[in-house]
């Protein structure tokens, strides 16, 4: 396990520290191709260039094959960005959903078989006031005329809660054709997370069609939920392939301190609340204890709290001196991370585009191998990293 960023900010932050060569960058709306500032970067000098502005607290993206993008808004719309400019109107026929909080309309997945079937599936907060929970649907994508068919839901967390807390709601596609789901512990049961009666404060994993895998890890249990696949996860907003592998990583939030990088294990326990490296809000006391036999340690962990949000593994061209690192969102520390991987260890971190004061709540490599970031604000950006020009 790296211990690169366990204790302090020096660590959080660690020898990478990214310099910033030029003044701040201009906030400015797409008229275009836009002239961006350069940045220095450890290993890359790199453009931020922003691709479309005007977003409602965006949540999450996804590329379609011609090009497009598909961008989820917290507030409940999805939007369609293609030639470079925002699609005026949002696209028609989403469920009702539970918007307030950290609740609303949260990532968006394609199927693996899009192509051919154009479904894509989609989070969001799910329920009736008063009583909501993290629920994935599927449908298929009329993108000539702009809305959604064949809507169906395919899961539901159990139970729902009250509170605008703690919804996870990341999707990450596994090679084997399963889908993943984060979930959160919602805030005030956070106890449920160790309990496999319920799916608070667990990672799923389900078909396709929403039926669960035979092999689960506790398909067959009376007294387990047949989707949880991870459980003792507090609120986990980042999940990601590891390219070449059927590999997946995850993140968590955890309180004040004690954000979590982790890798995905059928049938692990990765503690919350048994085990903590953070402090409640108050500063009061969760636990007294930061391992227990039979619960996971993460890979790194962050403290004080970084808010963790989006991750992806960079696998492109463009940036060849950053191909197999991770990159993710840093909501409450406002910057994208990137961590310098060697095997299964972090061996460095750096911070990038902190001059911009944003908050970073996803972070996805397009198919033209740059990288691509969303600006959590009321006038939220989506942000292209590129290579500067020799």
């Amino acid at each position: 396990m790296a211990d690169l960023s366990n204790s302090s900010p020096a660590r959080g932050t660690s020898r990478f520290a990214s310099v910033i060569t030029f003044a701040l960058l201009a906030a400015v709306l797409w008229r275009g191709p836009a002239v961006a500032e350069v940045y220095q970067s450890e290993q890359h000098d790199y453009r931020v260039v922003t691709v479309a502005s005007g977003l409602a607290h965006p949540w999450g993206m996804a590329f379609l094959p011609g090009g497009e993008m598909l961008v989820t808004e917290r507030d409940g719309r999805l939007r369609v960005v293609r030639d470079g400019n925002l699609d005026p109107e949002p696209v028609s026929g989403l469920p009702r959903m539970m918007v307030g909080g950290q609740g609303g309309l949260l990532d968006v997945a394609l199927d693996p078989d899009y192509e051919q079937n154009g479904l894509i599936y989609f989070a969001y907060a799910g329920g009736r006031p008063g009583n909501a929970g993290t629920e994935v649907a599927r449908a298929r994508l009329d993108l000539d005329a702009m809305t959604l068919r064949d809507v169906e839901t395919i899961f539901a967390v159990e139970p729902k809660t009250p509170g605008g807390a703690h919804y996870g709601g990341r999707l990450q596609f596994h090679p084997d054709g399963t889908l993943f789901v984060t979930l959160g512990d919602r805030y005030s049961y956070m106890d449920q997370a160790q309990s496999l009666e319920n799916h608070l404060g667990t990672i799923v994993r389900i078909n396709p069609d929403g039926s669960v895998p035979e092999d689960n890890p506790f398909v067959g249990r009376e007294d387990a939920q047949p989707e949880i696949y991870t459980y003792g996860n507090r609120n986990v907003q980042g999940i990601a392939l590891r390219p070449g592998t059927s590999t997946i990583w995850f993140h968590e939030h955890g309180p004040r301190g004690g954000d979590e990088l982790n890798i995905l294990q059928a049938g692990v326990n990765y503690g919350w609340p048994e085990i903590t490296y953070g402090i409640d809000y108050s500063g009061a006391i969760i636990s007294e204890k930061t391992e227990a036999p039979g619960m996971e340690q993460p890979v790194v962990y962050w403290d004080p709290s970084i808010a963790p949000s989006g991750m992806t593994f960079y696998n492109g061209e463009a940036f060849p001196n950053w191909r197999g690192d991770i990159f993710l969102g840093a909501l409450a520390h406002q910057h994208l991370r990137r961590l310098e991987m060697e095997g299964n260890e972090v061996i460095g971190q750096e911070e990038l585009l902190t001059a911009l004061n944003a908050r970073i709540r996803d972070v996805v490599e397009g198919p033209d191998g740059m990288l691509y970031v969303l600006t959590d604000a009321a006038n939220g950006r989506i942000l292209r990293l590129e290579p500067a020009e020799e």
